[in-house]
């Protein structure tokens, strides 16, 4: 049983061997990759280390309950451990997203619902914003479109990890499931009748591409300069500052006018077309993506949705892994590992069964 852990171990003394050695660290890059794998190897080889630790104190304690019965006991408890660890390591052993540790853009458009739907991508904003505080992250708001009563249009946020994250704890391995169509059930500020109503917002996740990710040709790029709209103040409004990126071979486009430079809208709309053309590739070249990634909703149609805020109730329901919770109220205000926690829970289930069946 777990026989593959063996070549691990080598490994990650090799790893660690080498990045005691001063001068691998003078090429950085080099030095971060073997941290990482370092990183990625270390829960799995302690969970290793404790569970055949723990079948040895079986041993020890099924001997000595020969002299003592007491130790039977012992070994009842030594022995439901060790099946917890058993089922950790197997976990831990499933083949990872490679991406997960990667920083991410988050998209949030208004959908269905008018002003009302744009009020809860901003209160979706929020929510996403207080959890990156929560855990840690750091956030930059790319490009927004604020609407009349103070909500969003849209919205791009990059969301980046402070240094190097924990094996399954990056931003892209915590945020990868929101990606899709989000619907609320709530009184309207608009609505006079005290009547609840349904609305939605898209959100689409995506992971920063770096440089050595996406090769973008020039030639391939049409750039079109135009005036910010929306409030943002004299200097916004009066120049042509706002940029427009469209991708000719894949024909995506993305625009961009936050910024008060033209340089600086066209580079944070490059930062967000990089991450695009990533996704598309990644998404081309495997076929077998998880159907998380898949399930991502590019349209923001109410009957695909997947999750529902029912302010009413106080509810929070995701509908893909049957997760249901009545604190509404503290999930809007950041508190948010628990219904991730639902669908990483079940995404692993999912990949441990179907490594388990090759």
């Amino acid at each position: 049983m777990f026989e593959a852990v063996a070549d691990l171990l080598v490994e990650q003394g090799v790893l660690e061997k080498q990045l005691a050695d001063p001068e691998v660290h003078a090429d950085q890059a080099g030095a971060r990759r073997l941290a990482k794998r370092y990183a990625e190897l270390t829960p799995i080889v302690d969970a290793y280390k404790a569970w055949r630790q723990t079948g040895e104190d079986i041993e020890t304690a099924r001997e000595l309950a020969h002299d003592d019965p007491e130790f039977a006991a012992e070994v009842d408890t030594l022995g439901r451990q060790r099946d917890e660890l058993a089922e950790r390591l197997r976990l831990l052993l499933v083949p990872r997203d490679p991406a997960d540790d990667k920083d991410v853009i988050l998209e949030i458009k208004a959908g269905e619902g008018g002003e009302e739907s744009a009020l809860f991508a901003g209160d979706l904003l929020r929510m996403y914003l207080r959890y990156a505080e929560r855990v840690g992250w750091k956030t930059e708001v790319i490009d927004a479109t604020p609407s009349d009563l103070g909500g969003y249009k849209d919205v791009s946020v990059a969301v980046k990890n402070r240094g190097t994250p924990e094996p399954g704890q990056g931003v892209w391995a915590r945020l990868k499931y929101e990606g899709g169509v989000h619907r609320v059930q709530r009184v309207p500020v608009t609505e006079s009748q005290g009547r609840v109503h349904t609305s939605a917002a898209g959100v689409l996740v995506l992971p920063e591409a770096e440089d050595v990710d996406v090769e973008i040709n020039a030639g391939d790029l049409r750039i079109d300069v135009y005036r910010s709209s929306g409030p943002g103040g004299q200097s916004v409004n009066t120049t042509d500052s706002a940029v427009r990126i469209t991708h000719l071979p894949s024909g995506i486009v993305v625009s961009c006018q936050n910024e008060k430079s033209q340089l600086q809208n066209k580079e944070q709309a490059l930062r967000i077309l990089r991450a695009r053309l990533l996704a598309a590739a990644q998404e081309e070249a495997d076929a077998a993506a998880s159907d998380v990634r898949r399930s991502q909703v590019r349209t923001v149609d109410r009957s695909e949705r997947i999750r529902t805020y029912n302010f009413p109730e106080n509810r929070i329901s995701d509908h893909r892994v049957g997760f249901k919770a009545y604190n509404l109220d503290q999930v809007l205000d950041g508190e948010l590992d628990a219904v991730v926690q639902a669908c990483v829970d079940k995404d692993a289930e999912a990949r441990l069964a179907e490594a388990e069946n090759h």
